[in-house]
């Protein structure tokens, strides 16, 4: 019998390693994926059956994932990991151009994390303190008992100031030019009197339409046809029960594809939850367990900005307010968390570096935070001994392990350097506040902001040239805006009132704290149904078509943003129906 598994099991090397175990170690971008990690000692204690041949193994496999579920688990992970990754590229491709293609947004990128990072450290100079330490244990026991209570605190957070804001993004962008053009070389750039200068392709009506197809005005739409003038009968109650239909059925690209047309209130965790592959598994409430021991074990800088971020945005809106314990819990934990590296492989951005204490800006005393804890992955740390040398690139056996002793401070490194995966900058927490309304349990919320963050929000904040990037989107309103509605577009400049100025806070966060919940997230059913960020260039472009009147009578900049400044009464789906398919083109 275990002659005949051990013979069964190099088989199934054979068949379902070629099928998935290629993947991690050959394909440049698609990680191995927890889903097939947990199927393999299931297909493996298969083996072990009587009934099961090796003539026939590849076909009894495929029965038993069919039979046992996991063949629709992996068909979602699958789909998931298409669209999260990019395509591969050319093979002679190097490594960077898959995080992004063009020099120039490389380069431009790498300039303002310096500036982010410079502002970090100033302000551990000004203020004395490290960008990590360990708790003391009274410390730790008093956090731990108002874990759930964190929103009682006030700590004193005077002397700390945003990293930065959405503002001085902006102004980056505005000076980002393509060397390679020169002034009147694109008879298009010449034109284009936004402030946005960068030759990108971005979509005029007609291609957002083809894209956008099932928000038709032949098409039903929850936020529209769900309004209490129109009997439910026509439209809500046959979507409904599509819904439920799509998650008794558990496929991630019918999901997608129904939330198209809007999510049903009662669905919308469970279905958002498909699309995006996440699990209600013990070892995920686990690995949200031990993100929280280390908030618990260790104090951050950027502790200090996430509860100055929320003090300032969540806890003064009047939808959010009541969320303030979860957004700590959630923005702490994910602080912490190393699986958000990943996304640093399809991202423009790059992880913060810190140094050993008196080695600022030696290379070879670098560390990247966090670690990279794939079974796949290489890591270049550094070990530095007590002698203060450093040693040769490794590969370690267990991360997790150099991590421990490098707290516990037997490579002699404590307090000396920063545990930063993402720097929270003003505004931050509003992309987890309105995921509060969904999801009542913190690993849930935790999970679902984490793999909206590496799927989306990191784009509204990094410089590049992905059609979702915040570079694009600006571009793509104000091309919007100067196209089909030029007389409101020339006014605006004029009067120095630059719609991008206005607009741009909107997208930044993708509208979140700007419109009322149950618009926004009627706006980010469509996010994650088109795997899309483009929609919110669209629905900026749409408001100021909706204003234009009113716009048209402005003199200032200040009147102009007092015009737009409260959005909160706006239905999202009549704006970008009419502004997409009712605009003449």
């Amino acid at each position: 019998m275990l002659e005949r598994a051990n013979t069964n099991a190099g088989a199934l090397h054979g068949c379902y390693g070629g099928l998935l175990l290629r993947y991690p170690t050959d394909h440049p971008v698609i990680p191995w994926g927890s889903t097939t990690v947990l199927c393999l000692p299931l297909a493996v204690a298969s083996l072990q059956k009587p009934e099961i041949r090796l003539e026939s193994l590849k076909e009894d496999i495929k029965e038993f994932f069919k039979i046992s579920g996991w063949e629709k688990k992996l068909q979602n992970a699958v789909y998931s990991e298409l669209n999260v990754y990019p395509l591969p590229s050319h093979p002679a491709a190097p490594p960077e151009h898959l995080k992004e293609p063009l020099v120039y947004m490389r380069k431009a990128q790498g300039s303002w994390e310096k500036r982010i990072l410079k502002s970090l450290n100033s302000m551990c100079t000004e203020l004395s303190i490290p960008l990590a330490r360990k708790r003391p244990v009274g410390q730790q026991k008093e956090l731990l008992n108002k874990w759930n209570e964190m929103g009682t605190d006030e700590p004193d957070l005077s002397l700390f100031r945003p990293v930065y804001a959405p503002k001085d993004f902006l102004e980056v962008l505005i000076n980002l030019r393509n060397p390679n053009y020169e002034n009147g070389d694109s008879l298009s750039f010449r034109t284009h009197l936004g402030l946005i200068q960068v030759p990108l392709k971005v979509k005029d009506i007609p291609d957002l339409k083809e894209c956008f197809i099932e928000l038709g005005l032949n098409t039903g739409q929850l936020g529209i046809d769900d309004s209490t003038q129109v009997p439910p009968e026509l439209f809500e109650n046959e979507h409904v029960r599509i819904g439920q239909k799509v998650l008794a059925e558990q496929d991630s690209a019918a999901a997608q594809q129904y939330i198209r047309q809007g999510s049903p209130t009662a669905l919308r965790a469970e279905l958002w939850a498909l699309i995006l592959n996440i699990s209600s598994q013990p070892e995920d409430i686990l690995y949200y367990e031990q993100l929280k021991a280390n908030v618990i074990q260790h104090d951050l800088l950027v502790d200090s900005l996430i509860y100055k971020d929320v003090k300032l945005t969540a806890s003064n809106d009047d939808y959010y307010f009541v969320f303030e314990d979860y957004l700590y819990q959630v923005l702490l934990c994910f602080s912490r968390d190393t699986s958000v590296l990943g996304h640093f492989a399809y991202n423009s951005a790059s992880p913060p570096k810190s140094y050993i204490r008196g080695k600022l800006g030696l290379e070879e005393y670098a560390v990247f935070y966090p670690p990279n804890d794939s079974p796949f992955g290489y890591l270049r740390v550094l070990e530095h001994t007590q002698s203060g040398q450093p040693l040769h690139q490794r590969k370690y056996a267990s991360l997790r392990s150099w991590l421990r002793g490098l707290w516990a401070g037997s490579l002699g490194v404590v307090d000396t350097w920063g545990v930063i995966c993402v720097i929270p900058f003003h505004g931050f927490s509003m992309y987890v506040a309105p995921l509060c309304f969904l999801y009542h349990e913190p690993y849930k919320l935790y999970q679902t902001f984490r793999e909206m963050y590496v799927r989306f929000f990191f784009r509204l904040h990094s410089i590049s040239s992905h059609p979702s990037g915040i570079v694009s989107l600006c571009l793509l309103f104000e091309t919007l805006l100067q196209t089909y509605l030029p007389q409101l577009f020339y006014h605006l400049r004029e009067i120095g009132a630059q719609p991008l100025r206005i607009s741009f806070k909107w997208m930044v966060r993708a509208f979140s704290g700007y419109l009322a919940t149950d618009q926004l997230l009627l706006l980010w059913d469509r996010i994650l149904g088109y795997n899309s960020l483009e929609i919110l260039a669209v629905l900026a472009a749409a408001v100021f078509a909706f204003r234009a009147v009113n716009l048209m009578e402005v003199t200032s900049l200040a009147a102009a943003e007092a015009v737009l400044a409260d959005l909160s009464t706006l239905k999202v789906m009549p704006l970008l129906q009419i502004f997409l398919f009712a605009t003449i083109t």
